[in-house]
C-alpha cells in the first residue's frame, strides 16, 4: 500500500504540507488506478498494477493528525503488513524537490507519522517517501509554512518534478530494495568526491 498525506478541504489544497497526497494522487493517474471515496476506510482507496505489484493507493480524508485511523484500518481489512506499506510525506529537512528513503524510526516531529505509529500499535516498521519542502528558518513559523502558505511556483516545480520518479525505482521501492530505489534515485558521484548516504533504516 501506498499512502500519501494531508489535510482535507480546499484551504489546504496548495500548501506543502499535501505533498505526500499529490504524490500519490499523480501516481493513481499514471497506472489509470481510481481512488474511490471510501467511508469505511475514511479515504479515498485504488486498486491497481504498478510495474507489476498488486498495489493500493490510499489518501486519507481525515486532517493529517488522524491519519492513522485510514491507514489502520486498511491495513487490518486487508492483512497489509507494516513493512509493505510506503507513506509519502513533506519533510523540511530537505530543499524543495529533494526525495530521501526511511525505513522505520520516530515520527520526527510529523503528526501524521505519529499518529500511524500510534494506530499501528507502535510499530514504526513502513517505508517513508520523504520530499522535501524546505524549512522556514524560525520553528515559530512551521505551522504557517507548512499549512497557511500556498507553495511558491517556482517550490512547486521542483516539488512536482520529483513527482514523475521512473518506473525502475517504483519497482526497487516496491519490491523491498531500498538500497537500489535510492542509489537510483542519487546515482553515486564521481569518482574522487563523497558519495550520496545510504537510506536510513
Amino acid at each position: 500500500m501506498i499512502v500519501g498525506l494531508k489535510n482535507p478541504g480546499p484551504r489546504y489544497a496548495a500548501t506543502r504540507h499535501n505533498v505526500g497526497a499529490d504524490f500519490v494522487e499523480r501516481l493513481a493517474h499514471r497506472f489509470n488506478v481510481e481512488l474511490k471515496n471510501e467511508t469505511r476506510f475514511k479515504g479515498l482507496l485504488g486498486r491497481g498494477n504498478l510495474c507489476g505489484h498488486d498495489v493500493r493507493l490510499l489518501v486519507p480524508t481525515t486532517f493529517m493528525n488522524l491519519s492513522g485511523e485510514s491507514v489502520a484500518a486498511v491495513a487490518r481489512f486487508f492483512r497489509i503488513a507494516s513493512a509493505e506499506i510506503l507513506v509519502v510525506h513533506d519533510e523540511m529537512a530537505f530543499a524543495p524537490g529533494v526525495i530521501r528513503i526511511k525505513q522505520g524510526g520516530g515520527a520526527n516531529g510529523h503528526n501524521g507519522l505519529r499518529n500511524i505509529i500510534q494506530h499501528l500499535g507502535n510499530d514504526a516498521g513502513f517505508v517513508r517517501l520523504r520530499i522535501g519542502v524546505g524549512h522556514p528558518g524560525n520553528p515559530k513559523d512551521v505551522t504557517r509554512y507548512l499549512t497557511g502558505v500556498d507553495l511558491p511556483a517556482a517550490e512547486r516545480k521542483l516539488i512536482e518534478s520529483a513527482y514523475d520518479i521512473s518506473d525502475e525505482v517504483l519497482q526497487s521501492l516496491l519490491s523491498g530494495d531500498l538500497q537500489k530505489a535510492m542509489n537510483l534515485l542519487h546515482p553515486p558521484n564521481p569518482a574522487g568526491t563523497a558519495s550520496p548516504p545510504p537510506p536510513q533504516t
